[in-house]
């Protein structure tokens, strides 16, 4: 989804609630949320574009079941880059975002530089990204940690109470 420039906005408790409700069921229809939040629909509408022009909506989609979809392996790996400056930085980011199996990519203040989240089918193919992660510009280490059990995921920012 196409990330859009923040604006500053000045949120109230009625938008920080259309947020949460939003991020908990982005298919709520216009009605349903603005009955949740005791405004009429068009003002509740017009809030909902306010919020999305200003970037703090930044898309909708579907949370999927990735172990049923044939992506049960889930591993995080730490690369640590040969050398810290803006040219390699910026060589790594514009190669890893190729990689398909790399669902998240952190860039990480402490002892390494980056951190990656992979979605696998299994460990077969997490050697194969793997291989192709160790070949990426100055990647000096890596460390993987492959999840065993998912406690607890992110579902949203905690925006009220």
């Amino acid at each position: 989804m196409k990330q859009q420039k923040q604006q500053a906005l000045t949120l109230d408790r009625t938008d920080l609630l259309i947020l949460s409700l939003l991020q908990r069921d982005g298919r709520m229809s216009n009605v349903a949320l603005a009955r949740q939040v005791n405004l009429s629909p068009s003002p509740c509408l017009e809030r909902v574009r306010r919020l999305e022009a200003g970037g703090l909506i930044q898309g909708y989609g579907a949370r999927l079941n990735a172990a049923a979809l044939g992506f049960g392996t889930t591993a995080f790996i730490q690369v640590t880059l040969d050398r810290t400056t803006a040219e390699v930085f910026d060589r790594f980011r514009d190669q890893v975002v190729l990689i398909p199996a790399v669902a998240e990519c952190h860039m990480v203040a402490g002892g390494f530089d980056y951190l990656l989240k992979l979605r696998l089918a299994d460990m077969e193919a997490y050697r194969g990204v793997l291989a192709t992660i160790v070949d990426l510009p100055e990647v000096a280490q890596t460390h993987t940690y492959v999840v065993i059990e998912a406690i607890k995921q992110d579902l949203g920012l905690p925006l009220t109470d």
